[in-house]
């Protein structure tokens, strides 16, 4: 049985409760980074292979470990390169310097403004070629989001590297049915948005979320990232994001007061809640992704490239945020919606999917469409889990809402108490060992020692007078 030890927040399997998950921060930051290494846990488990899930965290020190107890280590990456990841990266590579095991990269890609412009990631070029070096000495290729990413791995001197997108959207193989379920949106359709701080913030989005809101009742916005897990759940405005007010996830927001607002922290609820809304858009890739997987079209209103050549490679309906922000009634959801063509994404992923797992043999790794069940174990498994629903503003003051809250902090308090006593008697310990070893007197010289101090100066200056 090959042993796969994949880089991910936490297994697929991991039941969490909403507070453990925020707490531990699972979704490493933002919740779209468990859609893709979920799909890669499910394509990669087979009955001749195992995947464990290694969290996001990266420690060097694991490296012997690692070389022992696994056959291979698969790293799911989205953004990577970008110089606000540069430390994370460099531990990486560390880590994998270490290993004699064979290491693959699904998916990475590098972040850069809509036109393609390098020249902010010049700072960190060293980086991504110590990074990439250091994968192709074990695996015979790299896997990108897109043509930027390639073209700029290339420019390096690097040419293995084969465009494969992001693993999410072969969540169900070859198979993606995506169809507009009615003809036109109205005002009662159910239509969800997302979008990040920054595209609020610097961008403009916020209008064309404003504008959607005003007309469509039915609007629901979607976060990913923890704080505004955060800020639903507990109302936590300690993380800078919290200076963003115009965004539905901010407790000032219209949205979150009527209740419009939702953050998951797990991709199984996330993409079955989708399923009922006719309609997503928005800047964040893995949301409108997700909507995708859920058989919901999806356009993407693209703000850097990062979306943009993942859009392009999956043909994934888009437009610049840019463009739509200027005017916003050109990203106005029922003008999106009818120019929307699902075409292109349908009627070429088959093709997509092959080359993707002609990647993964290539790189010595079996999926389950080609030699498992097709997921079928996966998602039955899924099936019988009980994962919690999706965070909802915290609006309510009734008695079960509150207890719920108070009663895991009760949790906590008393775990930390148990903690704290037990660290305390340790240090005590510690203090009382460390006094005993104070008190045993140093051993006391020898005869011979002693003679020699008598006798040795003396003895010295006799000699050197008689040289």
């Amino acid at each position: 049985m090959k042993r796969i030890l994949l880089r991910s927040g936490k297994s697929p399997y991991d039941v969490l409760s909403v507070e453990e998950a925020l707490q531990r921060d699972v979704i490493a930051t933002n919740s779209g980074n468990l859609i893709f290494s979920d799909a890669a846990h499910k394509i990669l488990e087979t009955p001749q292979s195992e995947v464990f899930s290694n969290g996001i965290a990266t420690d060097v020190s694991a490296a012997a470990r690692i070389n022992e107890e696994y056959d291979a280590f698969v790293v799911p990456l989205a953004n990577a390169f970008r110089p606000s990841f540069e430390g994370g990266l460099k531990r990486l590579t560390r880590l994998i310097s270490r290993l004699r095991i064979p290491v693959v990269v699904l998916g990475v890609g590098a972040q850069t403004g809509l036109g393609y412009d390098p020249a902010r990631l010049k700072p960190m070029e060293q980086t991504v070629r110590d990074f990439c070096a250091a994968v192709l000495e074990r695996s015979a290729s790299i896997g990108v989001r897109g043509e930027f990413t390639e073209r700029y791995l290339r420019d390096m001197g690097f040419n293995d590297v084969e465009v494969i997108g992001c693993p999410s959207l072969f969540l169900y193989g070859r198979e993606l049915d995506v169809r507009k379920r009615v003809p036109e949106l109205t005002a009662e359709s159910r239509i969800a948005v997302n979008g990040s701080h920054s595209a609020v913030q610097k961008q403009g989005l916020d209008r064309v979320i404003s504008r959607a809101h005003a007309r469509h009742p039915n609007l629901c916005f979607i976060g990913q990232n923890i704080s505004d897990a955060r800020q639903l759940h507990w109302r936590d405005l300690t993380d800078p994001n919290a200076r963003v007010t115009a965004i539905p996830t901010h407790p000032d927001h219209p949205m979150y007061r009527e209740g419009k607002v939702r953050v998951y922290v797990d991709p199984v609820t996330w993409i079955d809640d989708l399923r009922s809304y006719d309609f997503s858009f928005g800047s964040r890739i893995h949301g409108n992704i997700a909507a995708l997987l859920a058989g919901t079209p999806a356009t993407v209103l693209c703000g850097d490239s990062r979306t943009l050549e993942l859009c392009r490679y999956f043909e994934i309906p888009y437009r610049r945020l840019d463009e739509v922000t200027r005017n916003p009634e050109a990203a106005d959801p029922v003008r999106l919606y009818e120019r929307l063509d699902t075409n292109g994404l349908v009627g070429n992923h088959a093709e997509r999917f092959d080359r993707f797992v002609g990647f993964l043999d290539k790189n010595g790794l079996q999926n389950t469409f080609t030699h498992g069940d097709g997921g079928a174990a996966f998602d039955e498994r899924m099936r019988s889990l009980a994962f919690p629903p999706g965070i909802r503003p915290w609006n309510d003051t009734d008695p079960a809402s509150l207890s719920s809250r108070f009663g895991w902090l009760h949790t906590q308090v008393t775990e930390l108490s148990q903690d704290n006593a037990r660290l305390r008697r340790e240090l005590t310990k510690a203090q009382k060992a460390q006094k005993a070893a104070a008190a045993v007197p140093a051993p006391g010289s020898s005869v011979y020692r002693r003679a020699r101090r008598v006798v040795g100066r003396p003895l010295r200056r006799a000699l050197q007078s008689g040289k």
